[in-house]
């Protein structure tokens, strides 16, 4: 498997860090990719016979992470601690931080090299405490990183404790520029209480959200909630952020009275009950939940593409999480009668205009090579990206002097075949209009097919007599990242390499044969087909009825 740039980057900066303070945290929003990040360093820093401990705060995580850590490092040997299975033999060990705090099993662990910390914006805990100075006391020289999109705490607590530094933060419109996420629409709707919103007191780290019901919960405002989802939404899977649970019923309310099918979840419902409303608004006929803050964290819904603010934030974290559930893309064979190709965002609580648009932080400006800049939190000491905001640290707010002009993106052309050059496998443009873009591996090929409606990506892996599949409906840019995707998680660097060098090669006897049964005659004097350009086009040619299929279902 062949990573994303900018996860070999972050991979790169948090080693550098590991090297310098023995500790270091990474910023990476919900997309990401952090698992697969994870793995990877460990993979890279450790060889088996080294003692690794993956701690993360929720059951199910345990399970998820160790899968996907064992295809990335299928020769470091793996285990598991928690409630039944006290496994201590892997190399690397996953557990809840729950489990592994307990005194006997502190009491039974061994020594660890590294402590690896998912979600690591809760390691200020003492439960995580508690494990970490277990192993420091066995290892001074253990080292600690971790992986989380959400470094600012609730409760206020800051993670000078754990980390003295944040080696790389990736930004949200980096996955979004790249394709990994879809683009947020944004409406900011003024229904004339903005100025009162602007006034309302800090508690805590956010706002006095009983003082933002008195302000939000009116029934005529309610009610332009409503008919502003049916301007721009209507049909869309949505999710509503309200001040209070209050504020949530009666928002509610004014959805059933328009018929549409909305229900709400707050900390009071059931899990059972929760679990059942949030997988029929993905896969059923629930369009709308409104909940209060309980969907900001651990909550992922690809078909969600409509986030309605009815409340502010006082930190754009909060605001990147709440509209983060909805930039998630989606598999087409999961979903087969759903294109996403953005997220409508409904802002009636000033947040957007308080913090700024996602897409309106995106530059194209290039950026220059080299070691990554850094800077230094004048609050907490720590060593965190030159672009930081808000110190992941210690959550002090940098003063930004002037504000950098910036390029505003209209258009993702440009950025479509930036994506195909970062890749270490070569894009070809198949008729020379940029109806058909192929690449290919020796596991497998993928493409990109585009018309006035949009784009389909597909992919096979061949060796393995797989099928056809679709992988991304939507946008170019989109579809891109979704097809490199593909075709990184099923070849290695050696094939990329190898597939590169028959650029430069010409086509075999044996394709010349192939390719005059498909009725395409090369003379022996046409230098212009390659190897590589001949494999694509055989590709093609041989699966040539199933790609048309599946691209005539969606274009």
């Amino acid at each position: 498997m062949l990573l994303r740039p900018y996860q070999e980057a972050a991979i790169s900066d948090a080693c550098k860090a590991l090297d310098k303070h023995k500790n270091t945290i990474v910023v990476a929003p919900t997309g990401a990719g952090k698992t697969i990040m994870l793995s990877a360093l460990v993979g890279k820093r450790y060889e088996d016979g080294k003692k690794v401990l993956v701690m993360q705060h929720r059951d199910e995580l345990v399970d998820q992470n160790k899968s996907k850590f064992e295809r990335l490092n299928p020769y470091i040997t793996t285990s598991i601690v928690n409630g039944t299975v006290k496994d201590w033999k892997g190399g690397t060990i996953f557990s809840m931080v729950q489990t592994i705090s307990r005194d006997n099993n502190l009491k039974d662990r061994p020594a660890f090299d590294m402590i690896v910390i998912d979600e690591s914006h809760h390691a200020a805990a003492d439960t995580y405490l508690k494990v970490i100075d277990a192993v420091k006391e066995d290892n001074p020289d253990a080292e600690i990183v971790g992986f989380t999109a959400t470094p600012n705490r609730g409760d206020g607590k800051g993670l000078r404790k754990v980390f003295n530094n944040c080696s790389h933060q990736i930004d949200i419109t980096t996955l979004i520029r790249e394709g990994f996420l879809v683009s947020p629409k944004s409406y900011v709707i003024d229904c004339g209480v903005n100025d009162k919103l602007r006034d309302v007191a800090i508690s805590g780290n956010d706002f006095n959200m009983e003082q933002v019901e008195s302000i939000m919960n009116r029934k005529v405002i309610n009610q332009r909630v409503v008919e502003e989802y049916l301007n721009h939404a209507e049909g869309r899977k949505t999710v509503v952020f309200c001040s209070t649970i209050k504020h949530a019923e009666d928002l509610l309310e004014e959805f059933l009275d328009q018929d549409i099918n909305a229900e709400l979840v707050t900390g009071e419902t059931p899990k059972a009950d929760r679990a059942q409303i949030l997988h029929d608004l993905a896969y059923d006929d629930v369009d709308v939940v409104v909940n209060v803050s309980v969907l900001t964290e651990g909550f992922d819904a690809p078909p969600v593409s409509c986030i309605i603010l009815t409340r502010p934030c006082s930190q754009k974290a909060t605001m990147v999480q709440m509209i983060g559930r909805g930039l998630r893309t989606i598999d087409p064979e999961e979903f087969p009668d759903l294109v996403k190709r953005d997220c409508i965002v409904l802002d009636f609580g000033t947040s957007v205009l308080t913090h700024g648009s996602l897409e309106d932080s995106v530059s194209l400006d290039d950026k220059e090579k080299g070691e990554a800049p850094l800077k230094q939190c004048p609050e907490c000491e720590a060593v965190v990206p030159m672009g930081s905001k808000i110190c992941p640290i210690c959550e002090h707010i940098f003063d930004s002097g002037e504000k950098e002009e910036k390029e505003e993106l209209h258009t993702f052309e440009m950025t479509e075949f930036d994506l195909m050059q970062m890749s270490p496998f070569r894009w070809m443009d198949m008729f020379g209009d940029q109806s058909l873009r192929m690449a290919m591996g020796f596991e497998g090929f993928v493409g990109v097919a585009t018309n006035s409606k949009g784009s389909v990506a597909f992919g096979k892996v061949t060796e393995r007599g797989g099928q056809l599949k679709v992988l991304a409906v939507g946008g170019g840019v989109q579809c891109t990242a979704a097809a490199d995707d593909f075709l990184r998680e099923i070849e290695d660097g050696n094939a990329a390499k190898k597939t590169k060098r028959w650029l430069d090669q010409r086509l075999t006897d044996k394709q010349r044969a192939h390719l005059a049964t498909q009725g395409i005659n090369i003379e022996a004097f046409d230098f212009s087909w390659t190897k590589y350009r001949a494999a694509c086009m055989l590709s093609f040619l041989w699966n040539k009825f199933v790609i048309e299929q599946a691209v005539r279902r969606y274009l």
